[in-house]
């Protein structure tokens, strides 16, 4: 049954390419509490695309939001619908997106130009489905990008019923940036971020973009009601313990070392290899874990080089921690 409210405090960012229902699973055998959200999906795509395969997922990944892409509002209405249907906790609406492929089919960041057509496109799912639907975007785009500019758009979404903002707090350059650089290249302000709780006081206003630390995440719960971490929770998994255990308390973290960690994982990949989907997949979420550990470019190349050919996961894994230093497990 979906959760009304999803706790919000912290949540692991959608990503191309990267959230995807398996490492979902792997990271939530960290922690049962915070967000988990998909890779975008865009809005023709659900309708007309397999939806197993585009929005199935695990019962285990609870609270789990789906992030949708579109700018038709009745295309998104079915989407989040069936995203619904499939048992998300949450739909969000992608306004952040700065590549030129999304920017293409006007979805992601070049909609924040067009605030009327987002409120309308929010409004349209939110009719459509019980469960929230929420925003996320930049601080601006382009040299659209001041306080004033950032807090009417969001005005023109919170008169439409929206209550939830997950605000990157870099803006988003349209042209002439790639979407690596405009992660890292527009500089960050947090400020614009937390002036929006004085302005949105009954919403949920949550933050995103270069958060890395517990004491980071700290900080920034003082100023706003929650913390979205993107890549860093992806590639650098194991210090997310530091920062759930700062959000939810120690108890709530489940896994204590990085082997314990990979055995509960190798549990899915034995039971989804033999549904037939295929290791590379699955075991590329394992790679990052032991980044920064004495070993970790041999864990790297074995799983890497291993499910090319690999016949049996339990062997390649097993081997890829054999051939880790004891200490660093």
């Amino acid at each position: 049954m979906a959760l009304i409210h999803p706790d919000r405090r912290f949540s692991v960012a959608p990503m191309m390419d990267l959230t995807d229902r398996h490492f979902r699973y792997f990271f939530r055998l960290l922690c049962g509490q915070g967000l988990l959200y998909s890779e975008m999906v865009t809005a023709p795509a659900v309708l007309h695309g397999d939806p197993d395969r585009l929005l199935g997922f695990s019962a285990q990944e609870h609270p789990v939001a789906l992030q949708l892409g579109g700018s038709d509002p009745a295309q998104l209405a079915e989407a989040a619908r069936r995203g619904e249907q499939f048992g998300y906790d949450e739909i969000n609406l992608n306004c952040g997106c700065p590549s030129d492929r999304v920017q293409s089919g006007r979805i992601g960041a070049c909609l924040m130009a067009e605030p009327a057509l987002v409120r309308d496109c929010l409004q349209a799912m939110q009719d459509a489905v019980s469960v929230p639907v929420t925003v996320k975007c930049r601080i601006g785009i382009d040299k659209h990008d001041s306080d004033d500019e950032l807090q009417r758009f969001l005005s023109v979404l919170y008169e439409g019923g929206c209550r939830v903002f997950i605000v990157h707090a870099r803006k988003a350059w349209l042209q002439g940036l790639s979407p690596k650089e405009n992660r890292d290249v527009p500089p960050l302000r947090y400020e614009s971020v937390y002036a929006l709780r004085d302005c949105f006081p009954d919403a949920q206003i949550l933050i995103n973009g270069g958060i890395k630390t517990a004491a980071g995440v700290q900080t920034h719960l003082r100023h706003v009601d929650g913390v979205m971490i993107g890549r860093e929770a992806y590639y650098n998994p194991w210090e997310m313990r530091d920062v759930l255990a700062a959000v939810y308390g120690a108890d709530a973290v489940r896994i204590q070392t990085r082997r314990e960690w990979t055995l509960a994982y190798l549990d899915y990949l034995i039971a989804r290899e033999a549904e037939g989907v295929p290791l590379s997949v699955m075991v590329r979420h394992l790679v990052p874990l032991y980044q920064g550990v004495r070993g970790a470019k041999q864990w790297r190349r074995t799983l890497s080089e291993g499910t090319r050919h690999a016949t049996d996961v339990r062997s390649l894994v097993m081997q890829a921690l054999d051939e880790l230093d004891p200490e660093a497990q």
